[in-house]
């Protein structure tokens, strides 16, 4: 197996999502079917995992926004990392580290991103083949049930299959994913239109999300709009990626997502998406939980220089399609 026993790099794609977020979330879909279109792009988490030489002293050296070098698996702060250890352990001294094409807590799943290039790179290192089926569902076990964090599944899955799909999480816990063929030149014409601007704000998913994990039963209506809303935009993309009505799909979505918790949006956030519109955005929603990080926006291009001006405080990123999920990058694979 390629890399066993070295060096193993991992490149893993943050995702977007176009509707049913929320519907990933076990508090709705343990009671009826969620789902959720959306589509990795060509922002990555990196992962290096690397054995190291008898001779260093720490048994686990971790480099990512800080260094952390411990002896032990439990001693390890970043939770990640250290439960990816703990389901697939790896004798020291080994290194860890990961660096991101994009802030971290921005609404793009990096941390499910990181958690399914930690687990792949594990398991290369470690010998072993692994389907990005149960890189997936390691992932989902790692973040929802060794840590608590009341997240849902769909960016693990997004993250290891990669391209544009519908996910379906099911109530007896199993997800199917949907590729989603869309002709090249449709996909280009879409993202030619696809911007993120990015609001300059980190938050903790985990906070927004919990409140949506509470608001759940007093929410089931709008919770089912929303995946009523992936399955009518899953139909109209397999008919072709028509923008305009991706902007009207967007745009009923983040009407809907912001009444799920009162952390998803602010006076700001809205104040810059109205200012967007104005300037001639066909649609769009703050990434992720909300209440910050980056914000989609559906923009003709004969309209970028009017939605920049009208949101120049904010940094804009241009994207591009990604078609694959988790690869390894180091050693190359013939």
């Amino acid at each position: 197996m390629h890399g066993h026993g070295d060096i193993v790099v991992t490149r893993t794609p943050l995702r977007v999502s176009f509707a049913g977020g929320g519907t990933d979330l076990p508090a709705f879909f343990s009671r009826e079917p969620g789902m959720v279109v959306s589509t990795t792009i060509d922002k990555y988490i990196y992962v290096t995992v690397k054995r190291l030489e008898p001779v260093y002293t720490e048994r686990y050296r971790l480099n990512y926004s800080i260094t952390e070098t411990v002896q032990t698996i439990d001693e390890i702060e970043n939770g990640v990392a250290r439960e990816c250890l703990r389901l697939l352990p790896v004798e020291g001294p080994l290194y860890i580290g990961t660096f991101a094409d994009l802030p971290a807590s921005s609404g793009l799943g990096s941390s499910s991103s990181f958690a399914v290039g930690l687990l792949k790179a594990l398991h290369l290192v470690r010998g072993e083949k692994v389907s990005n089926g149960q890189l997936a569902e390691e992932a989902s076990r790692v973040e929802i049930d060794m840590l608590d964090r009341p997240i849902g599944k769909q960016d693990q899955y997004a993250a290891a299959f990669g391209g544009l799909n519908c996910i379906e999480f099911r109530p007896d816990a199993s997800v199917s994913i949907e590729p989603l063929h869309v002709p090249q030149e449709q996909l280009t014409e879409a993202f030619a239109h696809i911007r993120l601007y990015w609001t300059g704000v980190t938050r903790d998913s985990a906070q927004v999300l919990g409140e949506q994990c509470r608001n759940v039963d007093a929410r089931m209506a709008v919770l089912r709009q929303m995946r009523n809303q992936a399955i009518k935009l899953r139909d109209r993309l397999k008919t072709g990626f028509d923008v305009p009505a991706l902007g009207c799909h967007l745009n009923q979505n983040w009407e809907q997502k912001k009444s799920l918790a009162s952390t998803i949006t602010d006076r700001q956030i809205d104040d810059w998406y109205a200012a967007a519109m104005a300037a001639g955005a066909l649609g769009g929603k703050i990434c992720g939980a909300g209440g910050g990080g980056f914000m989609l926006l559906l923009v003709p291009p004969a309209r970028e220089a009017a939605v920049q001006q009208a949101l120049v405080s904010l940094q804009e990123v241009a994207v591009a399609y990604e078609p694959h999920g988790s690869l390894q990058i180091l050693p190359h694979v013939a």
